[in-house]
């Protein structure tokens, strides 16, 4: 196993996910072996924002001060949202374990949910978020115009923002930046087939702007090596593999694995307030 030279910290760990149901002490105990010192669960809709919440609950005696967790309805989601979602978010968000608003935002690849119904819920949770004093922790896939629009109108009265995943091309990236948001890395940066571009892009991100995260069990690094048989079929990322990430970062953006461990660390434990 790869470990990290310092503490890293894993932004987004969607561990509500089926494809780690049994096994999340196992999971967490890897990623504390791995170098990870917290991790933030991910919530995608009110179930899974309800479930991480538990789970931090649930491993505070075993994983002390590692687990936080966000709440938030995922653009996919945003037909389920109506007029009790606001109310159910806010109670949450009340637990001490929960930092940040989201997933939120638009993804208009897919549109699991209508344009409309994504902007709906996405404006509720700025507004939330804006309300409860909380960063926001976002998603956005080929919707990058009209969420930035609607970002422009709620900048001012957010304390925080985060692109979690980022993929997008060097404009958006300006852009979000130039909007004084954060940027997460996953994965994708390891992939030589479809992301060289995200290769390329990285050195611009300012350090204080920076974060790593695994989205597993999604995006398993194609850089690690030696490749477990298992590993292969599976697919299924964990936050052990985090270190990964940071190497492949490493590589494109100038510094070393220690400069790049300890300052996306200090920028999460800032965005997050911990």
């Amino acid at each position: 196993m790869l470990h990290s030279p310092e503490p890293l910290i894993d932004i987004g760990l969607n561990l509500a996910s089926k494809a780690f149901e049994g096994e999340q002490e196992a999971v967490l105990q890897r990623a504390q072996e791995a170098g990870v010192q917290h991790c933030i669960l991910t919530g995608t809709d009110l179930s899974a924002s309800e479930q991480v919440a538990e789970l931090c609950q649930q491993y505070t005696k075993s994983f002390p001060g590692m687990l936080y967790s966000t709440a938030g309805v995922h653009p996919h989601h945003a037909s389920e949202w109506n007029t009790s979602s606001s109310d159910a978010i806010r109670a949450l968000a009340a637990l001490p374990q929960v930092v940040a608003i989201g997933e939120t935002g638009l993804d208009f690849n897919r549109n699991f949910s209508t344009p409309e119904e994504q902007q709906r819920a996405f404006e509720a949770q700025l507004q939330l978020a804006a309300e409860l004093r909380l960063s926001v922790f976002m998603h956005e896939r080929d919707a990058h115009q009209r969420q930035l629009e609607i970002l422009r109108e709620y900048r001012d009265h957010l304390v925080d923002g985060v692109i979690h995943c980022f993929t997008g091309s060097k404009q958006a990236l300006f852009n979000y930046l130039d909007m004084d948001l954060h940027i997460g890395i996953t994965g994708w940066v390891c992939d030589e087939r479809r992301d060289t571009e995200l290769q390329k892009l990285v050195k611009n991100i300012p350090l204080e702007r920076l974060m790593l995260e695994s989205d597993a069990p999604y995006l398993l690094p194609r850089n690690i090596d030696p490749m477990p048989k298992d590993l292969k079929k599976s697919r299924r990322n964990e936050p052990a593999f985090l270190p990964w990430v940071l190497k492949e970062m490493s590589r494109h953006y100038g510094l070393s694995e220690e400069e790049i461990a300890v300052g996306t660390t200090a920028t999460a434990k800032r965005f997050f307030r911990f």
